[in-house]
């Protein structure tokens, strides 16, 4: 088993334009969730940002996708998803939890976490809804691409160049014969997404 990599740092670029920006903007590789391992079908994440909203893209090679669920707050991490948790704190207690599966259905949820001996000791918010978020996916062939706009109207404030959150980025992918795969640009080293102080920084820059 791998010895996990040191908590990360993704450098979110300032851009006038998201969508003519992506060809250029860095990406990070999810790896195993647990070891931090290569996985079987890669995913890449990139971010940006401008004055009204964080951009998220998620590229993903996908052979086999499977959601059956199809309302907002369905439990759609039962089968595959890409995933971000966003805390803008930074101190690993409370984050938006925003899921989307492959046919455009989003949950999104609040986590307060109760005891910071135990990370699955949380309370989840499943009144709280994520406003203005835009999703959109399309297909290349084995390629997946997932594109995310998140207000920051969601926040308590707006970033600022060096403003860092704290952030994770995640993806569960299943094969045909319902072996699944957990993916993460942070890896936890569980099977647990919620593992809060593995979280990564995301670090907003401008040239």
């Amino acid at each position: 088993m791998s010895t996990l990599q040191e908590i990360g740092i993704y450098t979110c670029e300032y851009v006038n334009d998201a969508e003519s920006a992506w060809q250029r903007i860095a990406s990070a590789d999810l790896v195993d969730v647990v070891t931090g391992d290569a996985v079987r079908e890669e995913t890449k994440v990139k971010a940006c940002w401008d004055d009204r909203a964080l951009y998220v893209r998620f590229e993903c090679v996908d052979t086999y996708a499977i959601t059956q669920f199809t309302n907002r707050k369905d439990p759609l991490w039962e089968q595959d998803v890409v995933e971000m948790f966003i805390d803008e704190e930074g101190d690993c207690k409370r984050y938006m939890e925003l899921v989307v599966s492959p046919n455009v259905v989003l949950c999104d949820l609040m986590i307060d976490h109760q005891d910071d001996s135990n990370p699955l000791s949380f309370k989840t918010d499943k009144e709280w809804e994520v406003q203005g978020f835009e999703q959109t996916i399309e297909t290349e062939g084995e390629r997946r691409i997932y594109t995310f706009k998140i207000p920051f109207s969601n926040f308590a404030k707006a970033p600022e160049a060096g403003t860092e959150w704290r952030i994770n980025f995640f993806r569960i992918d299943e094969e045909p014969d319902g072996t699944r795969h957990y993916q993460a640009w942070s890896p936890t080293g569980a099977v647990n997404y919620h593992i809060a102080d593995r979280f990564g920084r995301l670090a907003f820059r401008k040239a």
